[in-house]
């Protein structure tokens, strides 16, 4: 396992200067062509296929893409990242969704540092900006009201007791700063006391517009919420927008339709939120 020193260190151009932000630890191990992110421990924050940077690796991170199931990609839509990790969603965004303008909210600056210089994140430019603050001050700021088309909230810290964020305010500042219609995706902790807390939380803040994909393999839950207009679509016709996705993008939808109809109660028969 590499380790970078809990310091980041920024020039500061214009000034001539360098700022010194004291933060925990980043730290990366490297197996089977697979490199991990860590935050001072063995628990992995992230992971990237060294020959593949811009593959979305874990299959939770894959599912955090599942807005494209919904909301069709076009000139100007804006998508709000909420923790930024290894660049997985960010990269994948910036190759694969070329219309997209993608806002990533990261409060420690070695994560950003480490997903450009680690992870190959590409440095901001017209379709990308990244913002070093905390997310449950971004979600509560005004100039984002009604701002975005679809939220992605992974948010955890070196202790990985449930997400970072996780309060009824905070999920109702996301549903705040999204559009009508718009689509939250949230990386919960499927066997951990903070599940039930987030997912009673996002339920209240979204009015009960909540689905959930089944388990993956990590432990990990990804829950999708709605906001706008009542949805009702045919899970064949789900199912052809998730085989569009994979043929233009690679991304292994071809199971997203069956298991979200499987783990969500009364949605058997067509989906109805």
């Amino acid at each position: 396992m590499v380790q970078v020193r809990g310091c980041v260190y920024s020039a500061m151009h214009a000034a001539g200067q360098i700022n010194i932000f004291l933060m925990e630890p980043v730290t990366f191990s490297e197996s089977g062509g697979i490199r991990y992110l860590h935050f001072g421990s063995e628990l992995i924050q992230g992971a990237m296929r060294m020959r593949d940077p811009d593959e979305i690796y874990l299959e939770y991170n894959q599912q955090m893409m599942a807005w494209l199931l919904f909301l069709e990609t076009k000139p100007g839509m804006q998508v709000a990242q909420l923790g930024l990790g290894t660049g997985a969603l960010t990269k994948f965004q910036h190759r694969y969704c070329p219309a997209v303008k993608t806002k990533v909210v990261e409060l420690n600056p070695a994560v950003i540092v480490s997903a450009r210089s680690m992870f190959f994140t590409p440095d901001d430019d017209r379709r990308l900006s990244t913002l070093q603050a905390d997310a449950k001050v971004f979600v509560n700021n005004r100039q984002y009201c009604n701002y975005f088309d679809a939220v992605q909230v992974d948010l955890y810290d070196a202790i990985c007791d449930g997400p970072a964020a996780s309060s009824l305010d905070f999920y109702k500042g996301c549903f705040n700063i999204l559009k009508s219609p718009g689509v939250m995706t949230v990386n919960l902790f499927s066997r951990h006391k903070s599940f039930n807390v987030n997912l009673k939380n996002i339920c209240e803040a979204f009015g009960n517009r909540v689905l959930l994909f089944p388990e993956s393999h990590d432990c990990n839950v990804v829950a999708l919420a709605f906001k706008g207009p009542k949805l009702e679509v045919e899970w064949q016709d789900v199912s052809k927008r998730a085989k569009v996705i994979m043929e233009k993008t690679g991304l292994p939808t071809n199971t997203w339709a069956a298991g979200l109809s499987r783990e969500n109660a009364r949605q058997e028969i067509c989906l109805s939120i």
